[in-house]
């Protein structure tokens, strides 16, 4: 029990002893302990150097004798060590706070720095974008302006090197990038390399993700004062919402495609409600509900609701309530 003050076995029963059962000669204790006479000297000295029992060397007569110890009280001896082990367990305590609070500083900062890391000048973009293109493995998404500013197309090879490798390229293209300078040749060369390409009028940003885990984007813009700066992102969160920005951005897209030898847009993919789903698209946005509208166009109350189930997926939308945003804003029903 005493082991935690630094008391030995030996050490910790001879002191017992002397407070239980008085004085003892160092021969005496000896003997009722069973120890050795070397063990018990060794033990007697550590007791005296904790001060928990003194020697003296009188035989109660006046004449030295052989020394006999005596235990000193343990209400103030043992409290006294006690009181130092408080102490230095509260300084262990208080380092290994600062310890841990240190630890926890230094992983952080490297996880933030490596969740996302700002990256600035046309050299070092020029390497990220190499970077991201070469380590992709699956997918690859990209919007592009057409303006260049910072990296050419597949100026260093890489692009050509991932679609090699398997890597699927969904691309959209801002539609002033048609007229940028060899762009023509660019996208010759990208669709015989059946990427997936898709136009819009206008590209929110430049984009590219590779693989869902990874995202690189600028910080400035174009003509921008200064260094032009990238944000390369591994963060999770952030990435999947570059990733929603870009399907958004390809949902509203129109494909681009070869015909006879030129570049040929064909339909935006995701398509409208007509005849009888619009009917009944106009009837949910007037306030009717799907009785209503199965009585009001003799059909089942069951093909009704299957019918606004096909046209929420068509809309993208989760609820009713983002049924009729949506068709307002891609134009389905009149204002």
């Amino acid at each position: 029990m005493l082991s935690v003050v630094g008391l030995g076995e030996l050490a910790e029963h001879l002191y017992t002893d002397l407070v239980t059962r008085g004085s003892a000669t160092a021969t005496t204790l000896a003997e009722r302990t069973g120890a050795g006479p070397d063990e018990t000297a060794t033990a007697l000295d550590e007791l005296t150097t904790q001060g928990l029992i003194a020697a003296r060397h009188d035989n109660g007569s006046g004449r030295a004798g052989a020394a006999r110890y005596a235990a000193a009280p343990p209400a103030v001896a043992l409290e006294a060590l006690l009181a130092d082990r408080r102490h230095a367990l509260r300084q262990a305590e208080l380092s290994a706070a600062a310890l841990a609070e240190a630890y926890r500083a230094a992983t952080a900062d490297d996880a933030h720095r490596d969740l996302v890391e700002v990256v600035v000048g046309p050299a070092a973009i020029g390497h990220r974008v190499e970077q991201v293109q070469r380590g992709a493995k699956s997918a690859l998404l990209a919007l592009v302006t057409g303006q260049y500013d910072v990296v050419p197309a597949d100026a260093t090879g890489a692009e050509t090197e991932a679609v090699e490798r398997g890597v699927a390229y969904r691309v959209v293209i801002g539609r002033q990038a048609l007229g940028a300078p060899q762009a023509a040749e660019a996208l010759f060369e990208a669709l015989g390399r059946d990427q997936r390409i898709r136009v819009v009028d206008q590209v929110p940003t430049k984009l590219i993700v590779a693989d869902g885990s990874v995202a690189l984007l600028p910080l400035t813009s174009p003509g921008e004062a200064g260094e032009p700066a990238a944000l390369l992102v591994r963060a999770p969160g952030l990435v999947r919402l570059m990733t929603v920005l870009f399907e958004q951005v390809w949902e509203w897209a129109q494909p681009l495609g070869l015909e006879a030898g030129l570049p040929v847009l064909g339909e935006a993919p995701a398509g409208e409600p007509v005849g009888t789903d619009r009917r009944i698209l106009a009837l949910l946005l007037a306030g009717s509900t799907d009785q209503a509208v199965a009585k009001q166009l003799g059909l089942g109350l069951r093909t009704v609701q299957r019918r606004i189930r096909a046209i929420m997926e068509l809309a993208h939308a989760e609820t009713r309530v983002q049924l009729g945003w949506q068709a307002h804003r891609r134009g389905w029903v009149e204002d």
